[in-house]
C-alpha cells in the first residue's frame, strides 16, 4: 500500500531537522500514546549526512483477533534512516525485529521550507503479509501514520517553545 503523509511545522526548516535527529528529541517521542519510548540505538554523522537507528516498541492496545496472530509484545522495530541536510530528504526503512516476513516498509521524507514555517512530505510503501488480514493491517497502520504525524507535529511545537525557537505561523 502506497502512503502519503503530511506533516506542517509553525518553525523554520533548520530547527526542525535539527530537533529530528536530537536524542533528546528522539526521546521526548515517548510522550506519544502507543509508541512507547523511542531509544536510540547509533548515530552517525559524516559531513552532512546523519545516519541512525531507533529502536520502537508498540504500547498501544491490539484487538483479540490481531493478539490471537501476533504477541503484542514483539510488536517492536528498528527505523533505520539516512538524513541529508543538503537537500533534507531523509530515506526510512522499517525492520521489524520479529516477524521480519510479515511487514516491509520504506519511505522517504522530504522537509520544505514554506514562509519560515516547514512542511514534511513523506511518501512511501507498506506491505503487510498476512493472509485475508494483510490489507485490513494496512489501512489500519496508514491511518495510525497520519495520527502519529499529528500527535508529533504537537510533541515538535512543544520542543521547540521549550529550546527558544519561536512558531513563525
Amino acid at each position: 500500500m502506497r502512503f502519503h503523509v503530511v506533516q506542517r511545522f509553525d518553525s523554520p526548516l533548520a530547527a526542525v531537522e535539527a530537533a529530528l535527529v536530537d536524542p533528546a528529541f528522539l526521546a521526548r517521542l515517548g510522550e506519544i500514546p502507543e509508541l512507547g519510548w523511542p531509544r536510540l540505538l547509533d548515530q552517525r554523522v559524516s559531513g552532512c549526512v546523519v545516519t541512525q537507528q531507533v529502536r520502537y516498541q508498540f504500547a498501544g492496545h491490539v484487538s483479540a483477533a490481531v493478539a490471537k496472530v501476533v504477541d503484542p509484545a514483539k510488536l517492536s522495530w528498528i527505523e533505520v534512516s539516512c538524513l541529508d541536510r543538503r537537500t533534507h530528504r531523509t530515506e526510512h526503512r522499517i525492520l521489524p525485529e520479529h516477524y521480519p516476513t510479515r511487514l516491509q516498509c520504506s519511505y522517504l521524507t522530504e522537509l520544505q521550507p514554506t514562509d519560515g514555517t516547514t512542511e514534511r512530505v513523506a511518501d512511501g510503501e507498506l506491505v503487510v503479509r498476512f493472509p485475508l488480514v494483510g490489507g485490513k493491517v494496512e489501512r489500519a497502520i496508514v491511518s495510525g501514520l497520519h495520527e502519529h504525524a499529528a500527535l508529533e507535529g504537537q510533541v515538535m511545537a512543544a520542543w521547540l517553545a521549550d529550546h527558544g525557537v519561536a512558531e513563525q505561523g
